[in-house]
């Protein structure tokens, strides 16, 4: 298995974990995955932010900039992730241009399979 890599909020809680090119909630579900230039896209190919060195998931305030959707990797299989992960490092202070994506709109990068959930009524 690849080496794992908890994505933290600029809180500092552990919300995803990076497992190769891949971005797993803390349920094992798919939510995302990585480019080669460290861009970050939804299951369904959707621009949501970048992958800060510290390990979290910006993005920036402004989205009047576009960026093409990509074409997704094929899904992995759902995942074992530990129960717990390390302390987060020390967060760098963000600029009021850049946003945490986790802690401003997670819905960015729902799971896979959240499209197939029926609506509870």
């Amino acid at each position: 298995m690849s080496t794992q890599f908890p994505i933290y909020t600029t809180s500092g809680d552990w919300v995803a974990m990076l497992v190769g090119r891949y971005i797993y909630d803390r349920d094992g579900h798919w939510i995302g995955w990585v480019d080669a230039d460290s861009q970050v896209y939804s299951v369904h190919g959707d621009y949501a932010g970048w992958l800060a060195r510290d390990f979290r998931v910006l993005r920036r305030r402004d989205t009047t900039q576009l960026y093409p959707r990509q074409t997704p990797p094929p899904p992995p299989p759902k995942i074992e992730l530990p129960l717990t992960a390390p302390l987060p490092p020390m967060m760098a202070e963000l600029t009021y241009d850049t946003v945490d994506l986790f802690e401003d709109a997670p819905h960015r990068l729902d799971p896979f399979d959240m499209d197939q959930v029926q609506d509870i009524e």
